[in-house]
């Protein structure tokens, strides 16, 4: 953030008085012409927060296509069939036992075996060949899709939290006064908050593994040289092996993130690619602070779309990717 804020000081301070904006929209008592200009406080915390948690899923999602992606140059664009799968695995392991938390490791084991097939079978045969891989991961997605709306039909699915995160909690941001002078408080979902301190948790061992551990190294090194990797003995193909279980995993339990507060359907799978696309070229390639920050950019841009410019929500997502691209190809904080 040092080196941001000294090659860019304006934009430093643009984002400065930003966050100053947004802190006092967020704890102070609004006036009326502000609830007059863009509705009611509560509307406006709403979709703040579910932007925020949103973003939190998405960076599940994307931290896994971000390592596949960003640091091993493989393009899968089955990253979406392996979050639907996951969460449809999440949801049937759940209904079966009984145990929400259970669902997780489920959906992780199985696409992690499912990545570590992908890449010995299909990416291992066609390294540095982008294209394709490109043309035969879509072929693996149409295939799976349709697999997947032959197996579990055309109808939603909810992944059911336990009690004790079904319920709402009460925050301290005031939403309103009462004519006698109480402050009404927002109360929000408990699992969103919970899911979005675990999005946070993961990100933070990610990025501690990725750059303080020697399993970090090796993949870095990997990356950068890997004929020269190789040369010292270190078994490549194992190391990217693990390194695609990984991201596959975490896609099928970012599935059953999804599962819990939003639902599973058809037509998931290419949302959260199109989604972990836009999150990368948003925030930048091949780390996971970019891909944070990125995610909640997006989820955030897609909520407030929602509510304010329904008509536009989409659009509203992909101008902020279009405008990056034309300012900043290398995204937000990534590297030229």
């Amino acid at each position: 953030m040092r080196r941001f804020a000294s090659r860019h000081p304006w934009w430093s301070a643009i984002i400065v008085v930003v966050a100053f904006i947004l802190l006092w929209m967020m704890f102070a008592v609004w006036p009326e012409w502000l609830s007059d200009l863009i509705g009611s406080k509560k509307l406006f915390l709403n979709a703040l927060f579910n932007g925020i948690t949103l973003g939190g899923l998405y960076f599940l999602v994307a931290s896994g296509f971000t390592l596949i992606f960003g640091l091993m140059r493989n393009v899968n664009l089955a990253h979406g069939s392996l979050y639907l799968l996951g969460g449809y695995v999440g949801y049937f392991v759940a209904s079966w036992t009984g145990y929400w938390l259970l669902a997780f490791p489920a959906a992780f084991i199985v696409m992690a075996v499912l990545g570590l097939l992908f890449q010995y079978f299909v990416f291992r045969r066609m390294e540095g060949e982008d294209l394709r891989q490109t043309l035969v991961t879509i072929g693996i997605s149409i295939v799976v899709a349709d697999l997947m709306l032959w197996s579990f039909g055309g109808d939603f699915y909810n992944i059911n939290p336990p009690e004790w995160l079904s319920g709402p909690m009460d925050t301290f941001f005031i939403t309103a006064v009462k004519s006698s002078g109480d402050y009404v408080f927002l109360r929000y979902p408990m699992v969103r908050v919970v899911i979005f301190a675990a999005s946070v948790v993961i990100g933070l061992a990610m990025w501690i593994a990725l750059n303080r551990t020697r399993i970090g190294m090796l993949i870095r090194a990997g990356v950068d040289d890997r004929d020269m990797l190789s040369a010292t003995g270190v078994r490549i193909q194992l190391v990217f092996l693990g390194v695609f279980a990984f991201g596959a995993g975490l896609a099928g339990a970012a599935g059953v993130v999804g599962g819990t507060f939003q639902s599973l359907a058809p037509g998931e799978d290419t949302r959260f690619l199109l989604a972990s696309l836009v999150v990368v070229i948003v925030g930048g390639m091949g780390s996971i602070p970019e891909t944070a920050i990125g995610a909640l950019l997006v989820g955030v841009a897609e909520q407030f779309g929602s509510v304010y410019f329904p008509t536009y929500a989409v659009v509203l997502t992909f101008l902020i990717m279009v405008a990056v691209l034309a300012f900043r190809p290398q995204g937000i904080m990534g590297r030229s």
